[in-house]
């Protein structure tokens, strides 16, 4: 008699789309992005606001696809700017969703997520879940101290795709992930470096503000500077548009897009060229600083995220890291099998789905 499969839908808002995936176990059966233009969006004063309008755009597209869909064994959405948690598979549960709609939690598209699924989930009689929300939160005491008492450094990351990349470096180590060290920095528009230590994220770098600069954020900047850039009269939203999407490749060149910076520096732009291998420099000064966090015992360093394709960069840091551990390269951010691994762990019994508690 044949394995049953499981069918999951998986949902994945960003900040102008709504991915939306269906999955036979891992097997993307359907998928489809649904794009938003800003006209439709400037309506909508809060990100939550947008949940109407969003929850629409995926019903009808459920509702056209061939063949129907009549069931449904799980539903799965991106986890969002919740409180600190431990990483793993959450059930959607009441909770959850009263701390996504409370004033207190950061604005992100990703908080649209668990909501849309819920909605979805209870029409299908399906269980819902999310799967490691950018807040997974792994950090030693230790970490936390930011050099300043009452200011904590903070776990944000992209822990939905490191995480399932850190599992797909230790199957091809042929070893488990709760057994090895690695260093995982995934590089996209964002870029987080992080340790992990026998199957937990104990440090982070990057994500939100921190970290290397990336294709449109800062990183790390003098502080002090920035401090005057508080006082030169711009306005506060002004100032973290300059810093989070005007930051980084954007500020310096114009453009996020390493394909267009590729063909400056074929063209012979050299200030397009210093700024790649600035990036590259920053990124690898990172991944060496989590070595100690390790005792330098380092098991891979793993890259991976949209721009871990461009090779010129990649190329820049591989050789200022290499000699800390094995190099490994898994190009892409694959977060809607990411959410649809994380949900079918939990149907096969490898997982048990994670209660989420009131935080906020």
């Amino acid at each position: 008699m044949s394995k049953q499969s499981h069918s999951i839908l998986a949902i994945n808002p960003g900040s102008t789309s709504t991915k939306v995936s269906l999955f036979k176990d891992l097997l993307p059966v359907i998928e489809t992005t649904i794009n938003h233009s800003a006209e439709e969006l400037e309506v909508f004063e809060r990100v939550l606001d947008q949940y109407e309008f969003r929850i629409k755009s995926v019903i009808s597209w459920l509702d056209n696809i061939s063949p129907r869909v009549t069931s449904l064994d799980a539903v799965v959405g991106r986890g969002g700017l919740l409180p600190p948690l431990k990483s793993g598979t959450y059930a959607v549960n009441g909770a959850m969703l009263d701390d996504i709609r409370s004033p207190k939690t950061r604005e992100h598209a990703s908080n649209l997520g668990a909501l849309i699924a819920n909605e979805i989930g209870s029409r299908f009689n399906a269980p819902v879940f999310t799967v490691d929300p950018v807040s997974v939160d792994e950090f030693e005491p230790v970490a936390r101290l930011s050099g300043l008492a009452g200011m904590e450094r903070k776990s944000f990351s992209h822990a939905l795709n490191i995480k399932a990349v850190a599992r797909r470096a230790a199957e091809s180590l042929c070893k488990k992930y709760q057994d090895i060290n690695l260093i995982v920095g995934h590089l996209g528009g964002g870029i987080s470096i992080t340790a992990h230590r026998k199957g937990s994220m104990v440090d982070v770098s990057g994500g939100m503000d921190a970290g290397p600069f990336s294709p449109e954020r800062c990183g790390a900047l003098p502080v002090f500077d920035v401090i005057d850039m508080c006082y030169s009269g711009i306005a506060k939203e002004d100032l973290k548009r300059k810093l989070s999407g005007k930051g980084g490749m954007v500020s310096y060149l114009g453009t996020n897009s390493g394909l267009e910076i590729d063909e400056k520096i074929k063209a012979g732009d050299k200030e397009a060229l210093l700024v790649m291998q600035a990036m590259a420099y920053q990124i690898a000064k990172e991944i060496g600083s989590m070595a100690p966090v390790l005792n330098c015992d380092v098991d891979a360093i793993v890259l991976t995220g949209g721009i871990a394709r461009w090779q010129s960069l990649v190329e820049e840091i591989k050789p200022r890291v290499e000699c800390l551990a094995e190099f490994m390269v898994f190009p892409g951010e694959n977060e809607m099998l990411s959410l649809a691994e994380g949900s079918l762990r939990v149907l096969c019994g490898e997982e048990v789905a994670k209660e989420y508690v009131n935080i906020i």
